[in-house]
């Protein structure tokens, strides 16, 4: 809960507080972010899965703007807002943390379950 609580805060952060320019937000997202990962998670595989989701959710958001299907007010980089892949890479690990514990709670029900017959 702490981890979902964190992100959105992040994701918050992202819309309201107000900076001087794209660069500052980017880079504080993305400390933010990297914060997230390093207290929740700390695992390769959840920082692998974390940039693997942030490439690949900016490169789909990037081919629905390539073709007009989708438009960003002003884009920062390539036409594509510098802070997106910061908050696809959080998203990416709070999913992966409640993975994780939806798997570990379904282990122990299961062992459980074994226990008793």
């Amino acid at each position: 809960m702490r981890c979902v609580a964190v992100f959105v805060g992040i994701n918050h952060a992202s819309a309201k507080v107000d900076f001087d320019n794209n660069i500052q937000l980017s880079l504080t997202l993305a400390a933010l972010s990297i914060g997230l990962w390093w207290t929740f998670d700390r695992s390769r595989s959840g920082f692998g899965l974390g940039i693997g989701i942030a490439f690949l959710a900016t490169l789909v958001t990037q081919l629905l703007v390539y073709n007009g299907v989708y438009q960003y007010t002003s884009p920062d980089f390539l036409y594509v807002r510098s802070w997106l892949p910061c908050i696809f890479f959080a998203g990416g690990i709070t999913m992966g943390n409640i993975g994780r514990q939806l798997a570990m709670y379904e282990c122990k029900v299961i062992a459980e379950k074994s226990h008793q017959e």
